[in-house]
């Protein structure tokens, strides 16, 4: 427990810290105008950037120019826009104010927002703002390890899902089909908690984040005590193709009920603290990591350890361990069985919505159709790690997230889904219970006591 809220408190504080700094969209939005605002075209190299001390949104981009024939020239251009956040204001510029010209006009402002804004050479000629010295080990070593950390994101979705998936089989030996679609309404729900802050007038990322958080959990839970209480209690002693059919087509009903209610069209957030450190750099490729990276990595971290602590020694574990190795034997030692069962689709549901969560913010989109092969690839990753397996599924999560980032890094993004799976057709075959064949918690699994119900 303590170990997982020094976690938790290192992720708040990482989170506080990246929120007080300036907002990286509207610092590229910035850059992109440096070229149009300089005659001719002199080489530009962004020294630094800062919030705007006189404005509530903006920025100040302190760059230096090197004319070629004279001295470089240090300036500065201040930009402004209409709102932060996730607000819609976040990317409409407002104001441009620069050390040679002061503020632009209404008619210059206007043109370039609308015809240089936008234009690819506006890219082209703004420099890197931050530049790092070539590494030893080459750009080949710095390419591996910047695939390993975009692995690392993926396999962290995959993995929150997978323990969903293990708790849930691990009790009752059925496979929920519907925890991909589950993750779907947590970043709808993602989607509706960024615009009730914003339509309530929170500034920030921070209050966004965490009422986004909130809600996709909240729902995501809902819908799993849902699951448990419509489907698997009236079909308990059922076959298991029986509870697979059933939550085969509650995938399908919420796959559908979102698209009528938000849409067949993909929804998109803007970006979210997605500043770029540069770690290091050789034969010009940079190994960049950005802040919601790091966010992700060091939440997902906490959970799997407050979810170990408290499972493991807390009374919940004990009841979850009684009921997933003998349900008879624990009611008669007077363990409710609903209660357990009603918590732990409570649970895996919230897992599923945090996934949800992090994927939304993180890819910025959702669709109503996001859950389908995302939930087959946890599943694929907690049947692969040993579904039973609390380090099995962070195991799978993060083999199966391996697979598919390197697959489309270093070979082609055609067929990495094929790969993905004929890796698990592989693990069938050698290893059918999984790489991590064991308990969950101690003690026979609850895959063993499965079996027996089966």
């Amino acid at each position: 427990m303590v170990a997982a809220a020094r976690i938790a408190a290192l992720g708040l504080l990482l989170l506080l810290s990246a929120c007080s700094r300036v907002d990286n969209e509207q610092a590229r939005i910035c850059e992109l105008l440096l070229p149009a605002l300089q005659p001719g075209k002199p080489r530009i190299e962004v020294l630094r950037r800062e919030v705007d001390a006189q404005a509530d949104h903006g920025v100040v981009i302190h760059y230096r120019l090197d004319p070629g024939d004279g001295a470089p020239e240090d300036h500065w251009a201040a930009c402004r826009f209409a709102g932060g956040g996730f607000s819609q204001g976040r990317r409409h510029l407002v104001a441009v104010v620069t050390d040679q010209q002061g503020q632009l006009s209404e008619i210059r402002l206007h043109i370039l927002r609308r015809f240089w804004l936008g234009w690819f050479e506006a890219r082209a000629q703004v420099m890197p703002g931050v530049r790092a010295e070539p590494a030893a080990a080459g750009m080949a070593l710095l390419y591996f390890l910047q695939q390993s950390l975009n692995a690392l994101i993926l396999g962290a979705i995959y993995s929150l899902l997978a323990m969903a998936y293990t708790l849930v089989f691990g009790l009752v030996g059925r496979i929920n089909l519907a925890f991909g679609e589950l993750a779907m309404v947590g970043g709808f729900a993602t989607l509706v908690g960024v615009q009730v802050v914003v339509w309530a007038g929170g500034g920030g990322f921070l209050p966004h984040m965490i009422a986004a958080g909130v809600l996709a959990v909240v729902c995501a839970g809902a819908y799993g005590l849902i699951t448990d209480r419509a489907i698997f209690r009236p079909l308990r002693g059922r076959s298991g193709q029986a509870a697979l059919i059933a939550t085969l087509g509650l995938a399908v009903a919420l796959q559908e009920f979102v698209r009528l209610a938000r849409g067949s069209q993909d929804q998109w957030l803007q970006p979210v603290l997605s500043d770029l450190r540069v770690l290091a750099a050789a034969d010009g490729f940079q190994l960049t990591v950005t802040d919601f990276q790091l966010l992700i990595v060091v939440l997902v971290v906490a959970v799997f350890v407050l979810h170990w602590r408290v499972v493991d020694r807390g009374p919940f574990g004990r009841a979850w361990r009684a009921s997933a190795q003998d349900p008879g034997m624990a009611d008669l030692c007077g363990i409710d069985g609903g209660r357990v069962s009603a918590a732990t689709f409570m649970l895996g549901g919230a897992y599923a919505g945090l996934a949800g969560w992090v994927a939304v913010l993180y890819y910025g989109g959702a669709s109503s159709s996001m859950g389908t092969m995302l939930g087959f690839k946890a599943l694929t990753a907690a049947i692969i790690g040993g579904i039973g397996s609390l380090p099995g599924a962070a195991l799978g999560g993060l083999l199966i997230a391996g697979v598919e980032v390197f697959w489309a890094g270093y070979i082609s993004n055609n067929y990495r889904d094929m790969a993905v799976f004929g890796l698990l057709a592989l693990v069938l075959v050698l290893r059918p219970r999984g790489l991590i064949d064991g308990a969950l918690f101690g003690g026979e699994s609850g895959v063993g006591a499965a079996d027996r119900r089966l």
